[in-house]
């Protein structure tokens, strides 16, 4: 227990060590109103915003970038009007419903999106020329979310993957997992922003040093626990309070903030058929792949990937035969720990990063596993490959701050259905 307390306090004290040199932002990092203007599927660059009070006294005005977004911030929560200038966007076109004006409410710390969807002018000669334009926008902007979905879907892989074999060979449904996710990012961003290190060897650095960390938490936490006799459903719950300790760990540590890594920020989009992609996330997307496959092998073909999967199987049976049963566990803890790093560092390297990144990928890692079947690591990338599309491609149809209700469905849906999931086998009750 003494090298266990001395453990957690050196790992403490890196982590401020390594925090403590980039300079943080306020408490907020969002407190206002935002948006991104399309048309045809192209971004609309120059389109001017304006930003008054609800009793119409003028706060600001914003003009969108060659992305086509903006964004205003405001001092207080409250309600605000938001109107487009008309007279700035593309000369056919207009807002679709014939109103530029949304009114929204912003509330503390946060901001809200207000969507402007644009359609061509016509007249009654043109209605089918428009209805074959809004056509094209439609499938051009549903290649760009199938897109987009792969790659979250990919993320979401790499962190359901060590979720999945946690639980298969020790039966513990981690709630904790996300703050691994975080931990990841963290630690890269120490090593790159804090340490000066470009973020290539910043993150290999923060993914050994995370794996290292999930042996830890085996060693001198939760394989502790184990041979105490504690139960699964006690150590689900321990797993929600060691969830909010390192969440609010991460918050006092690194700060309510967004930050960025210091390479890799603002890269163009290179155009590929209907689908603009940032050099990054290409590389990303192959990283991950490479990734999975190499884990996917390692489970089929080497001792130690068929020694897990004869725990997951059975614990006892594979001890009576001679396997190791708490180093397989150990081993499955360190590359969960060291995959879930390296989900958080290519989450991060899409959407920044912020102390609640893990808290709120966990509810899609939940899902992904449940619809993969839980154990199994490839029905965790099945799974997760399908909610990452899901979410992406249902933006569509819903506005994009429901997308993520998706993964809620998904979860009701497979376990009224198909509860063991894709590739789950049905077990007997009773």
């Amino acid at each position: 227990m003494r090298r266990a307390v001395i453990a957690f306090t050196a790992f403490l004290g890196g982590l401020v060590f390594l925090l403590a040199g980039p300079a943080h932002a306020g408490p907020a990092d969002c407190q206002g109103l935002r948006g991104t203007l399309n048309f045809q599927g192209q971004p609309v660059n120059g389109a001017k915003i304006s930003v008054t009070t609800e009793d119409g006294k003028p706060v600001a005005e914003a003009t969108t970038d060659a992305q086509g977004r903006w964004d205003v911030q405001v001092e207080d929560p409250g309600r605000y009007k938001v109107t487009l200038d008309l007279g700035s966007l593309p000369q056919n076109a207009q807002p679709r419903g014939g109103t530029n004006v949304r009114t929204l409410s912003v509330h503390e710390g946060n901001c809200s999106t207000a969507l402007f969807p644009l359609q061509p002018k016509g007249g009654e000669g043109q209605d089918q020329t428009q209805e074959s334009t809004e056509n094209s926008a439609f499938w051009t902007r549903a290649a760009q979310l199938t897109f987009e979905g792969f790659n979250l879907g990919l993320i979401i892989a790499l962190a359901a993957l060590g979720l999945s074999l946690i639980y298969g060979t020790t039966g513990l449904t981690n709630f904790a997992h996300g703050e691994l996710v975080t931990l990841g990012a963290i630690l890269a961003y120490g090593f790159n922003a804090g340490m000066g290190l470009h973020l290539i060897p910043a993150a290999a650095i923060a993914v050994i040093v995370a794996g290292l960390l999930g042996y830890m938490q085996d060693r001198f936490f939760w394989g502790q626990l184990r041979r105490r006799g504690t139960g699964i459903i006690a150590m689900m719950i321990i797993s929600i309070g060691v969830a909010l300790f390192l969440r609010y760990l991460f918050l006092i540590v690194f700060g309510g903030q967004t930050e960025a890594y210091t390479q890799y920020n603002a890269q163009p989009g290179m155009q590929l058929g209907p689908i603009s992609a940032a050099p990054k996330n290409l590389v990303a997307m192959g990283i991950e792949l490479v990734v999975l496959i190499i884990v996917g092998i390692a489970l089929l073909r080497t001792r130690t990937g068929k020694a897990a999967r004869a725990v997951a199987d059975n614990p006892a049976l594979a001890s009576s035969s001679g396997i190791n049963v708490d180093r397989v566990v150990r081993i499955i803890w360190t590359m969960g720990g060291a995959i879930a790093a390296l989900a958080g560092i290519m989450l991060g390297l899409s959407q920044n990063l912020k102390y609640t990144m893990g808290q709120e990928m966990l509810l899609l890692i939940f899902a992904g596993v449940t619809l993969g079947g839980l154990g199994t690591a490839f029905g965790a990338l099945i799974g997760s490959l399908v909610v990452g599309l899901f979410i992406q491609v249902s933006t569509l149809w819903v506005p994009p701050e429901l997308k993520s209700v998706g993964a809620l469905a998904i979860l009701i849906i497979v376990l009224l259905v198909r509860p063991q999931g894709i590739l789950g086998r049905r077990e007997r009750i009773g």
